[in-house]
């Protein structure tokens, strides 16, 4: 082969290379977690190989956890989990559960956990500090009251304006509470829901303001005397549930595109109707 022959064809594969390097490249982060071989069945690159580490809060409640065990799979968010786990390719085996307080769960830094499901609001201001999966459950906010009390009978939020009403601090009850009714006398705030519930059944307050399937809860065991008055409205757009992840998680990409398939399949659906009763007991405030 001669030196011209050997330098053509060493230009013609440098200009081929050229062309290839500008031509469009996939972007990884279109998919939001990397390229589909990344999530691989019970090949991701969780915190212990080949097992997912979820997390929850101790303690947790119906309908979301019964009996405060999560590895029971009873409960909506217990359910979700182990459908999200088995989607990704983790059986029921090769998942573990750790607890976590709910406050350092979303703390930003290292977390013990692949993924937590603790009824986690996604919002804005918590994206900072975690990332969070694609929503798994949409939540509306409900008003408790006595069966007994005048404001059991109300349909309307203007019949709530005047009543002396409650929610948890830092909770969107709160803040749903204060934007869609503006009660013309304060809220009253409580740290707990449970706080909220004895200032209910002592007739402190007249309604406490907590998420939908708490107030089944309620109304369905802890305060048997108390009845569902309604939904608020549920506003511009609903308050959601993630799963929340560590910030830029490799894995959050995928967890999400699990959560959409649940979804699509109606999955996610048929859960909500198992463990969380339908929106029918519990009329819209208009």
């Amino acid at each position: 082969m001669t030196r011209a022959r050997t330098t053509t064809i060493l230009l013609a594969a440098l200009l081929a290379a050229t062309i290839a390097g500008c031509a469009p490249q996939p972007d990884p982060a279109a998919t939001g977690g990397g390229a589909a071989a990344d999530c691989a069945p019970g090949a991701l690159p969780t915190l212990a190989q080949g097992t997912l580490t979820i997390g929850t809060d101790q303690p947790v409640y119906p309908p979301w956890y019964l009996d405060d065990d999560p590895t029971s799979g009873r409960g909506f968010e217990s359910a979700v989990a182990y459908a999200v786990a088995d989607d990704l390719g983790y059986p029921r085996d090769r998942v573990t559960w750790v607890r976590v307080p709910f406050n350092a769960a979303i703390a930003p830094g290292p977390k013990t956990y692949d993924l937590n499901l603790t009824e986690f609001s996604i919002t804005e201001e918590r994206r900072r500090a975690v990332d969070f999966s694609s929503p798994y459950y949409d939540v509306r906010q409900a008003v408790v009251a006595l069966k007994t009390s005048p404001l059991a009978r109300s349909t309307t939020v203007a019949q709530l304006k005047g009543a002396r009403l409650g929610a948890q601090i830092g909770t969107t009850s709160l803040e749903q509470l204060n934007a869609s009714v503006a009660p013309t006398t304060p809220a009253a705030v409580y740290n707990t829901n449970d706080d909220g519930k004895l200032a209910l059944s002592n007739g402190q307050i007249d309604g406490l303001v907590v998420d939908l399937p708490t107030a089944f809860q309620i109304v369905g065991s802890d305060l048997p005397e108390a009845t569902i008055v309604g939904q608020l409205p549920a506003g511009w757009t609903p308050e959601q549930f993630g799963a929340v992840l560590d910030k830029d998680s490799p894995l959050t990409g995928c967890v999400s595109a699990a959560v959409d398939r649940l979804r699509e399949r109606g999955t996610l659906a048929a859960l909500e109707q198992q463990w969380i009763q339908a929106d029918g007991a519990a009329p819209e405030l208009r």
